[in-house]
């Protein structure tokens, strides 16, 4: 049975017209529902805090309080909160920076707004998002690191190498925890080592790195 639950988002953007109209194209989704804006990085946090969305859509440049430090500061409050960045800035920087620090994904402002839609929409769901591209430029800058690292899969369990192609697809904890016939918690726990054991600070470098180098 599917779910007819709606998924809450906040946008966090100080551009108002943009705000506004990224909420415009959400409300074409019914299974999306805004329930705040902000226009910086300090209302965000207070609005993260109070409103405990399903996703956020931050953007980088920000006044004050940027969105790497915002991105931060709600990925301490909760990790879990799915936060994707949405910018104009595509620097190889901007993007390894905000997936380091945790970002679920990384969209450009100038896409067409129906694939914008359809990637939120997967973003939700617990997927991987990045723009068309950009990929390209973080699997250079991991397959440097890792040549440098002489990072390797065998350093796996088998049951940590299963939970990294799922990562690679794309996949929520939950998608995976089901597809294992584990639970989500343990599932949390193997992430938690494999990152460890292959010096990687988010899933999705993980995720990259493992379809990069075709252990999907």
């Amino acid at each position: 049975m599917i779910s007819t639950a709606r998924s809450t988002v906040v946008i966090i953007d100080d551009h108002p017209l943009f705000r506004k109209g990224v909420r415009q194209l959400l409300d074409l989704e019914p299974l999306l529902e805004v329930v705040a804006e902000a226009s910086s990085g300090e209302e965000g946090v207070r609005e993260v805090t109070r409103r405990r969305p399903d996703l956020v859509l931050l953007d980088l440049n920000m006044k004050g309080m940027g969105g790497l430090k915002t991105l931060e500061a709600i990925k301490a409050l909760d990790p879990e909160t799915r936060v994707v960045v949405l910018t104009v800035s595509d620097t190889a920087d901007d993007l390894i920076g905000t997936i380091r620090a945790g970002a679920d994904g990384y969209l450009l402002k100038d896409m067409e707004p129906e694939e914008l839609l359809a990637r939120i929409k997967e973003a939700v769901f617990g997927q991987t998002v990045i723009s068309e591209g950009l990929a390209g430029r973080l699997a250079q800058a991991l397959r440097a690191e890792a040549a440098a690292k002489n990072r390797s899969v065998h350093e796996l369990t088998e049951r940590e190498r299963e939970i990294l192609r799922g990562l690679a697809e794309g996949k929520s904890n939950k998608l995976i925890a089901r597809d294992c016939a584990i639970t989500e918690g343990t599932v949390k726990v193997h992430v938690k080592n494999l990152l460890r054991k292959l010096s990687f600070r988010s899933r999705v470098e993980a995720a990259v790195w493992a379809v990069e180098n075709r252990i999907a």
